[in-house]
């Protein structure tokens, strides 16, 4: 290895953080390749007592490094927390399965019980799924409580092995009298599709734990999404929901409302990008007014959803008294003459109390709307999000929203509380 070389891995870890048994090596650019490129990383790992956390992301670790340092890991039975997120950057993908059994091997010698596993941004396709295979089907799993696997484009393939693992894991773990109780799961960016879907609902159902599940942008439609609403019923802590980005129609909505109407924690709920359509949002907003106590935000945008339909919506979400935000941005469906833009829901100032001098000045204020009609400027805040250029996984690019309309339509006075301001444009 080259003395410049030897030289900047020693800065490197220079700036390690360590601390209440952590390690991290984040963000590093670390290029591990051999035993002798990790040999310093080796000796702080060897050396820290208690190591409870191990985080390699954005580094790139070769086999021959994932081997030395699986080594150092096979005595530190106090790991609990794996954070491998973006470590394999410019490897081979051949390579990937291989070192990932290498330091999951060391895992499940060490005897250590893991109670979260990120590998997310890995891009190791189906055949990275089976180098995690066997330690998720190993009791190093059974107190597993977060799993991250965003953007790893397992595929379907990948997707059925997965749920395979993680119904293994259940049954094995529920033997010992100690159930695999998983609480988050995240597996955005995967193209897991129906079958994908439909096998890792199979998982949910039975675990019944869950209480964030993050899936978008993984070409699910109405088939996937039934099965996922199906195996949501069973999770009766779930709080966080985020489908964004598949494709319910009509079908799967239904399917889905009628599963929401039976959880009590929900607290967000993205739909976004997903083709509810009105009929969607319509038996979305029933369930609104008849159960989810404790929303806070709710995301139907881009979902080819009617003007009409969406008042619907924010008509139901009035009397939620933990409602933070409401976004129904986007098209409206076909066969309409108006275009709603967005809807935005936003707690007022003044937490419902009536102005102190509401009723002197009713007639002002009459005449303020009537003169205020391009820019609500009544203390509210343009968006500030308009026209930014937004940023996933390193891509840019701009909203390709229409622009605002210059004669915004006001809602009716009656239908808009003290504690909530709303924003419909025609």
């Amino acid at each position: 290895m080259a003395s410049d070389d030897i030289s900047q891995l020693a800065d490197a870890l220079s700036k390690t953080h360590v601390g209440d048994g952590e390690l991290s090596y984040k963000g590093r650019g670390l290029k591990l390749d051999d035993a002798g490129s990790v040999e310093e990383l080796v000796r702080e790992i060897e050396q820290c007592q208690g190591l409870r956390a191990l985080c390699l992301e954005g580094n790139t670790v070769g086999v021959e490094a994932a081997q030395a340092i699986a080594k150092a890991l096979e005595s530190k039975d106090q790991l609990q927390r794996c954070l491998w997120s973006d470590m394999f950057t410019g490897r081979l993908r051949s390579e990937i399965p291989t070192a990932l059994r290498c330091l999951n091997s060391a895992v499940m010698r060490a005897g250590a019980r893991l109670t979260e596993l990120d590998l997310s941004d890995n891009a190791f396709g189906p055949d990275g799924v089976k180098g995690i295979e066997q330690l998720l089907r190993s009791p190093s799993c059974h107190s597993l409580r977060e799993l991250r696997l965003n953007n790893c484009g397992m595929g379907i393939g990948g997707g059925k092995i997965l749920a395979e693992a993680l119904i293994e894991c259940h049954k094995e773990s529920s033997a010992l009298g100690t159930p695999l109780r998983l609480r988050v799961f995240i597996a955005g960016r995967n193209r897991l599709e129906n079958e994908g879907a439909v096998a890792l609902a199979q998982a949910f159902q039975l675990m019944g734990s869950l209480e964030e599940v993050h899936m978008p942008q993984n070409g699910i439609n109405h088939a996937g999404i039934t099965a996922l609403a199906s195996a949501m019923r069973h999770n009766p802590e779930l709080r966080v929901l985020n489908l964004n980005d598949n494709t319910f129609t009509k079908r799967g909505a239904l399917a889905m409302a009628q599963a929401l109407s039976h959880l009590r924690n929900v607290q967000t709920i993205n739909f976004g990008d997903c083709l509810v359509r009105s009929e969607g949002a319509v038996a979305f907003a029933a369930i609104l007014r008849e159960g989810l106590p404790i929303l806070k935000e709710l995301n139907l945008s881009f979902g080819e959803i009617t003007e009409a339909a969406a008042l619907v919506v924010a008509q139901a979400v009035m009397d939620k008294p933990h409602m933070e935000k409401v976004d129904l941005n986007g098209k409206q469906g076909q066969g309409s003459h108006s275009e709603i833009l967005f809807i935005t829901l936003l707690y007022s100032d003044d937490e419902g109390e009536p102005d102190e001098d509401e009723d002197e000045d009713e007639d002002e204020d009459e005449e303020d709307e009537e003169e205020d009609t391009n820019g609500y400027s009544n203390g509210v805040e343009e968006n500030e999000e308009d026209g930014k250029v937004v940023r996933e996984n390193g891509v840019s690019s701009k909203d390709s929203s229409p622009a605002k309309p210059q004669s915004p339509v006001r809602p009716n006075r009656a239908d808009v509380t003290n504690r909530f301001v709303f924003f419909l444009f025609s």
